[in-house]
């Protein structure tokens, strides 16, 4: 089971609608969905709250690149296993509106998500992966995830973080193969019902001998 939800991103209103904050988007979302009060805890640096089904919600207000430290205090203070806790996190490697579950793996420069795993002192957490796209050429990471996505992209994002939240209760129980089953399968468009063609219009001859007069 999955007993503590962590939603990376920065504190501040000059930050809250940038690509990095994909991860406070869905835990707040979730949250409000199931009337989870996210409260200030200085103990843990964080803003905190609990789902009714017992687990932790906490999105940390360390900024991103300390995000490890609120993890680390309130997993090690309530006994929380590396493989209790999910981490929601924006993705440069998927487009938006593409989500992916997984346990494990590597951090891919992710300034948040490294700091977790050197605080837990492992990367056998569970990820929950928004795409945000990739930085066009020219465009450092860094400064790609600090802008604010245009409206078809925040569309795209806000798609993937409502697929997400209908799939949480298999996500929190431990079902994680059925969620990812269903977050995995792209929806394809049917195809195109192309139009009857015409009859073909009858000459003049048979025209005449089957119309009525």
């Amino acid at each position: 089971m999955i007993r503590l939800v962590v939603g990376l991103g920065n504190p501040g209103k000059e930050y809250e609608r940038t690509r990095h904050n994909a991860g406070f988007w869905l835990v707040e979302r979730f949250a409000q969905a199931n009337g989870v009060v996210l409260r200030k805890d200085p103990k843990f640096k964080a803003l905190v709250g609990k789902h009714r089904d017992g687990g932790w919600l906490l999105l940390p207000q360390s900024f991103m690149n300390l995000s490890g430290q609120p993890v680390q205090m309130l997993a090690g203070f309530f006994r929380i296993k590396p493989e209790e806790v999910l981490v929601v996190h924006d993705e440069l490697d998927f487009p938006p509106g593409t989500v992916r579950l997984k346990q494990g793996g590597g951090i891919a420069g992710h300034n948040g998500l490294k700091d977790i795993s050197q605080r837990l002192a492992t990367h056998d957490y569970w990820r929950l992966r928004l795409g945000v796209g990739k930085p066009p050429a020219g465009t450092e990471g860094g400064d790609y995830v600090l802008q604010k996505p245009p409206a078809d992209e925040r569309t795209a994002i806000d798609a993937a973080i409502e697929k997400s939240i209908a799939l949480m209760p298999q996500i929190l129980s431990g079902d994680f193969q059925a969620a990812m089953n269903k977050l995995h399968t792209e929806e394809k468009n049917p195809e195109p019902v192309k139009p009857a063609p015409e009859p073909e219009k009858a000459s003049g001859l048979l025209k005449s001998l089957f119309s009525k007069k």
